[in-house]
């Protein structure tokens, strides 16, 4: 591989990610820098990359979106969702459905478009986009009134398999290919074996993962990576829809309790933000600056009626029957209708896949994006605080799964010798911290759970719970003590230089140091180093 390529690579990642972290500060959208940044290296660009393959940049992105589809799942947690399924599960249906059919009308009478291009442009544009969305959330820490919040997390999360079923009904009709049998049939198996092989493999990689023993750390990861890939693929090839396969296998995975889950999250988050990065670049790299002049104005229509018309028609015809969501509230949940990732990768297949669109389907949706991501993702505060439908006192990342009602704690064990201050007390005694609780005494084999009058005797192993602590400040080192060091046969109480020595690992144990600990060649000292302390 050309050295040159490698170095452009890590110049445009780095670039990125410099950029990611200004935006913010700007006020702009993350997504947005990157679209721009794919603008400034492409076609006529800074460097000139010539890049037209849109097939190699469809299937790109169309595993990017598996992933950001399986995270749309993985990062709920159900029990904030639960109360709104049902009127989330409306939007991401019906609520698309309606979008797709006002705009495919509108482009057919007020733009003067061929009745299948508009509702092909309609379905294509009929998703909300989550990442979009909650980027901007999350960023601010905007907390939202009356369960905003989860609703728009599992409909954004949950409508691109929607859109992606329209897409496809369009383009086969487009093509001269659909008859009422076959979208009849293709709507069934899209819907049934998406749905029903999306829980059985969701159950199935639930069930490994209680009984799988990663031995090696990381491999979780991979575990899940591997799932995510095959709940989108398995589907599809039975003609099932595969985006929908593989948010209910993020649900259902996302919603077990295992080890090291928070993690699992923060990975997938990370993961899912390089897909949106990439999708955004490749569809800067794709775009035609010199052409854009001739996509501004039908988009521009398109998206003030979307904005206007048909997102709030779709918002309001569902969710007013429910009467339990003041004007204002829709009203917001309609603004907050982002388009993001899933148009731009639904509208590379439509160019893909129909050859002889008289529309610029691509750029149409490029510009409408653009738009769409520029005003309304940076507006999105400030409607909500106009429609005073912000809640301090609610916190978004509730919604989340890497999402902690308390702060972590930990176990610790104590030791009592004959000399020990706690032997010979009874537990209430002990004048503990109260962010210090005893859960258990260990004693000649015997598990005891304790109480106030519960009498500590040496040889006891006291169980204690306590806040973890995760502190930037401080880190741990290990150094080994070497033959011949000053420090051999000396005791821990002269021990020279900075830091504190917690443990002393020495051979197979593990030693806890006191100041008359006699230090030996071959000890391996894990010293607890501050900030601004030099490491010995």
């Amino acid at each position: 591989m050309d050295s040159f390529f490698l170095i452009l690579i890590a110049v445009i990642i780095l670039t990125s990610v410099y950029l990611n972290t200004i935006s913010s500060r700007i006020g702009m959208p993350t997504l947005l820098v990157f679209m721009l940044l794919g603008i400034l290296f492409a076609n006529n660009g800074l460097l000139d990359i010539e890049f037209d393959d849109y097939n190699a940049a469809k299937d790109t992105c169309t595993v990017a979106l598996i992933f950001i589809m399986f995270y749309g799942g993985f990062g709920t947690r159900w029990e904030a969702v639960k109360p709104v399924v049902k009127e989330a599960g409306l939007l991401a249906t019906i609520g698309v459905v309606l979008t797709a059919g006002l705009v495919g009308t509108f482009c057919h009478f007020a733009l003067g478009w061929k009745w299948v291009e508009g509702l092909l442009l309609g379905s294509v544009i009929s998703s909300t986009d989550a990442a979009s969305v909650f980027s901007i959330l999350r960023g601010k820490r905007l907390g939202l009134k009356n369960d905003t919040a989860p609703l728009l997390e599992v409909e954004s999360g949950s409508n691109d398999p929607a859109s992606y079923m329209l897409t496809a009904v369009m383009l086969s009709i487009l093509g001269g290919t659909a008859s009422g049998w076959h979208i009849a049939w293709d709507i069934f198996a899209q819907l049934f074996f998406g749905t029903a092989l999306g829980l059985g493999i969701g159950k199935l990689a639930a069930l490994g993962f209680r009984n799988i023993r990663f031995q090696t750390q990381g491999f979780d990861s991979l575990y899940i990576f591997a799932v995510a890939i095959a709940a989108y693929a398995i589907p599809s090839i039975l003609g099932g829809n595969g985006y929908l396969s593989a948010y209910l296998v993020g649900i259902i995975l996302g919603n077990e309790e295992f080890k090291n889950k928070k993690t699992l999250v923060s990975f997938f988050d990370g993961l899912t933000g390089l897909m949106q990065v990439l999708i955004f670049f490749l569809l800067g790299l794709l775009a035609r600056p010199a052409m854009m002049h001739k996509a501004i104005l039908p988009a521009l229509a398109v998206f003030v009626f979307l904005l206007l018309v048909a997102r709030p028609a779709a918002v309001f015809s569902i969710l007013t029957p429910f009467k339990k969501y003041p004007f204002k509230q829709q009203a917001l949940i309609s603004f907050v209708g982002l388009r993001g990732a899933a148009s731009i990768v639904f509208a590379i297949m439509a160019i893909v896949t129909a050859t002889d669109l008289n529309k610029d389907i691509f750029n149409i949706v490029f510009v409408l994006v653009l738009m769409s991501i520029a005003l309304q993702g940076s507006l999105i505060p400030w409607v909500a605080k106009k429609l005073d439908m912000l809640d301090k006192g609610s916190d978004v990342m509730k919604t989340f799964n890497d999402y902690s009602e308390e702060e972590d704690v930990t176990f610790s064990r104590i030791n009592l010798r004959e000399d020990s201050s706690w032997t010979g007390k009874t537990i209430g005694e002990l004048s503990l911290p109260r962010t210090m609780l005893v859960v258990l005494v260990l004693r000649d084999g015997e598990r005891i759970q304790p109480k106030g009058d519960t009498l500590l005797k040496a040889g006891d192993s006291v169980i204690t719970l306590t806040h973890a602590f995760n502190g930037s400040e401080a880190s741990l080192y290990e150094k080994t003590v070497k033959v011949g060091s000053r420090r051999v046969g000396r005791p821990m109480s002269e021990h020279p230089g900075a830091g504190l020595v917690v443990m002393i690992r020495r051979g197979d144990k593990s030693l806890i140091p006191s100041g008359d600990t006699i230090l030996q060649a071959g000890d391996r000292l894990v010293i607890l180093n501050l900030s601004g302390e030099k490491k010995i």
